[in-house]
């Protein structure tokens, strides 16, 4: 499994971290019905927003990314997302990128350009056919005239059309790797290719990101792999959709992004946030307010006080009523987690089950407790805010 990592020139916001969530979800639930995940995350350490960020607040690229990187990680705590198997800087994967490029060359997908003194490699998207097939291109639209794309990335959604850089060649105040293709770095639109096949081959299951990924970048990192190994890239690809604030997107210039210090600043927990930002379905735009984190965290609040209350559960009644609705706790989470991940239906389903219990917890006896109790440890294996 190959998830889209975070840009690590900046922090990391709420916003991504909804990305990441639905993807723990994903990789727990997996294993919640006996697969064995292998998961990889990708960390883009080098690139043009990067350089000029270091420059910015004068430290060495590596000083910065780092930085950011520690911060993640201890928000990875925070919202009880599983450790990836691998996290991997792109800057430890140049070599594989500089193989992947010789070997595009080599089969005519990929060419060398200079552009203002700079010994590019740029891929040619009408030599692959099949390119844009992720986010469903009309290829025959595509302009005849060649255009190149210099640069790592581009802002808004529309579509460059034209060949995108893979190599950027060396140039004043630039990264520059030495590399048997030359000195250069890669772009980033390699970058994901090239971790990805070197650390879980050319043929993996399942690929995530946030579905900004569907515009260029994953349509670019399926093309590269499959024009160098002939094979299928991924199998499956999920894409969870943006997080709104107030109904605008977040933007550093309205002054409406969040970060995990700012949940924790008003009060609020990391399993609370963990709920607010999985609590509906993945793909789908997800707007917050403080308002609506406060609603989501009184539910929460609920559930976790009813079990606290089966959880003491200390007479030795035996109702018979209760055949059937301690199973049913486990089939409502089933069925709605494999509608799509569907967590919302597979949380409230579960809610009126414990509701139901809590009711007649004093006939409930000690066993059919810690039956219920059994139950719901394994799905907070999954969901990570019961317990």
């Amino acid at each position: 499994m190959y998830t889209c990592g975070p840009s690590t020139y900046q922090r990391a916001h709420i916003g991504n971290y909804r990305t990441f969530l639905f993807e723990d979800i994903l990789q727990r639930y997996m294993e919640y019905l006996g697969y064995k995940v292998t998961r990889l995350i990708t960390l883009t350490d080098v690139e043009d927003k990067a350089i000029a960020e270091a420059k910015k607040e004068n430290l060495t690229i590596e000083e910065l990314t780092k930085k950011n990187e520690a911060v993640f990680f201890q928000d990875f705590k925070l919202l009880k997302i599983k450790t990836p198997d691998y996290a991997i800087r792109a800057s430890s994967a140049v070599d594989q990128a500089a193989k992947l490029i010789t070997q595009l060359l080599e089969k005519g997908y990929a060419y060398w350009y200079t552009y203002k003194g700079a010994k590019n490699v740029y891929f040619d998207p009408l030599k692959f056919d099949g390119f844009g097939k992720l986010a469903h291109l009309d290829m025959s639209k595509w302009p005849k005239k060649k255009r190149r794309f210099h640069k790592d990335t581009y802002p808004g959604t529309p579509w460059n059309k034209g060949d995108f850089i893979i190599w950027d060649g060396c140039k004043q105040d630039a990264v520059c790797y030495v590399a048997p293709i030359g000195g250069g770095r890669p772009a980033w639109n390699i970058q994901d290719a090239a971790i990805v096949t070197k650390y879980l081959g050319f043929s993996i299951d399942v690929a995530c990101g946030g579905i900004d990924n569907l515009v260029r970048h994953h349509d670019y990192t399926l093309a590269i792999a499959e024009a160098v190994s002939g094979k299928e890239f991924s199998r499956y690809w999920l894409h969870g959709g943006h997080l709104f604030v107030d109904g605008k997107k977040m933007s550093k210039s309205i002054g409406n992004v969040y970060y995990t210090s700012d949940i924790l600043t008003k009060g609020f927990s990391g399993e609370q946030l963990r709920f607010f930002l999985t609590y509906g379905p993945y793909r789908k735009k997800l707007n917050f307010t403080f308002e609506k984190l406060a609603e989501t965290s009184r539910k929460l609040d609920s559930l976790k006080s009813m079990v606290k209350d089966l959880q003491e559960q200390k007479t030795d009644n035996s109702n018979t009523d209760m055949e059937g609705v301690e199973g049913s706790i486990v089939s409502a989470f089933e069925k709605g987690m494999n509608n799509d991940l569907d967590v919302k239906t597979a949380f409230d389903g579960l809610y009126e089950t414990v509701s139901e219990l809590h009711e007649k917890r004093e006939t409930l006896s000690v066993k059919d407790a810690k039956n219920v109790m059994s139950d719901l440890r394994r799905i907070d294996s999954v969901l990570q805010f019961i317990f």
